[in-house]
């Protein structure tokens, strides 16, 4: 049973304050925390409506073939969300993400070709739910056992489960082995089959606003405050009475259902899945999206998808022989310069947290006196 708010903002305020002597001090700090979480609120929406905007805006501008790569773009977004729940909430270090996004994409492709179910209805609920079923077995293989599971434990855990599933696909000839499943069939709505275009672009579009939206429903719920206190002192919040690895399984599980919702919209969009996606390739790429973007704020998943995908491209087309080389430079420089992510630049860590419920009101009454 979750605890009440002002015990768990307690234990994170406690983590995330300075640690100054005297009452003076502490009233300094607590003011400039004031502010930046103040500040942090007002930009935050900022940053997503000028991205919401943007996205809605691209297929107008681009050109076809820029469409079609914008939808594939959108729709690793989507895969990128799932893992900053499980790593920015959770601090829960997944190099497995591809399983379930790879094991949903197979499931709805054996759907198509062997039982001839495209209808969206049907194909997306059961890819979803297959993510969710990996994850459900996998971490409560790895997070519910009678000891709590260190953070390395669980990393090659997860990375293990990804690269038993490359292998398994790799060599189960009804999976298709090394050459995957090809010739999907079209996702469809009735008589209506959606191929690559701008249709096809905004369904996946409305599908990453929805879920970003209940995932930061969640993220700013009672839920979130316990997974918020969990990432900054998980031995503090499992103090307070919160069954600390059951609350790690549960975000892992819904990560897990986000990544299958995203790895079936990927195969019918591809038209054809293969054994990197389930690998340690596509865990590794989406740990490196979160990375670049900034973890724990759900926005800098999304922008860090885009930044490298769109970097990446960019730099294939122009620099064909040493791309990789100076995709990863960049990429090292982000990460030793700006750890937080290139979202850092606007919001402040104490935003990754966040504002939970309503303020007291000695707290607010504190706040007008102080202005």
């Amino acid at each position: 049973m979750l605890k009440p708010m002002s015990v768990v903002r307690e234990a994170i305020a406690t983590d995330m304050g300075d640690e100054a002597d005297g009452a003076m001090a502490e009233g300094a700090a607590a003011g400039r925390a004031r502010d930046r979480v103040k500040a942090g609120r007002k930009i935050l929406p900022i940053v997503e409506v000028v991205v919401l905007v943007a996205a809605a805006l691209a297929p107008l501008v681009l050109q076809d073939y820029l469409t079609v790569f914008a939808t594939r773009v959108i729709i690793l977004a989507l895969f990128a969300l799932s893992f900053d729940l499980v790593w920015g909430y959770a601090g829960i270090m997944s190099f497995g993400q591809a399983l379930f996004f790879g094991s949903a994409g197979y499931g709805v492709a054996l759907l198509a070709r062997d039982l001839n179910v495209t209808n969206i209805f049907l194909v997306l609920p059961a890819g979803t739910l297959i993510g969710l079923a990996f994850a459900l077995l996998l971490g409560g293989f790895l997070l519910l056992g009678r000891h709590p599971s260190s953070v390395i434990f669980v990393s090659l855990g997860t990375l293990t489960g990804s690269y038993a599933a490359d292998r398994l696909a790799r060599g189960w000839y009804y999976l298709g082995g090394q050459n995957g499943i090809p010739s999907i069939a079209p996702m469809s709505l009735g008589s209506y089959d959606f191929t690559e275009g701008p249709a096809f672009y905004y369904l996946v579009l409305g599908i990453l606003v929805a879920v970003y939206l209940l995932c930061r429903f969640l993220v700013r719920s009672q839920f979130g405050l316990a997974l918020a206190g969990l990432r900054e002192n998980e031995q503090r919040i499992a103090f307070f009475g919160y069954k600390v690895q059951h609350l790690k399984a549960i975000i892992f599980t819904i990560g897990g259902a986000v990544a299958g919702l995203a790895g079936s919209l990927y195969a019918f969009h591809e038209g054809f899945v293969w054994p990197n996606m389930v690998g340690v390739v596509v865990s590794t790429q989406v740990v490196l999206y979160v990375l670049f973007g900034g973890s724990g704020t759900l926005i800098g998943a999304v922008i860090g998808a885009v930044i490298v995908e769109g970097v990446s491209f960019w730099l294939s087309d122009n620099y064909r022989d040493i791309w990789p080389i100076i995709l990863g430079l960049l990429l090292l420089l982000v990460i030793l310069f700006r750890p937080l992510g290139l979202i850092s630049f606007l919001l402040g860590e104490r935003e990754r947290v966040g504002s939970f419920g309503a303020r007291p009101k000695e707290n607010v009454k504190e706040t007008r006196d102080a202005a």
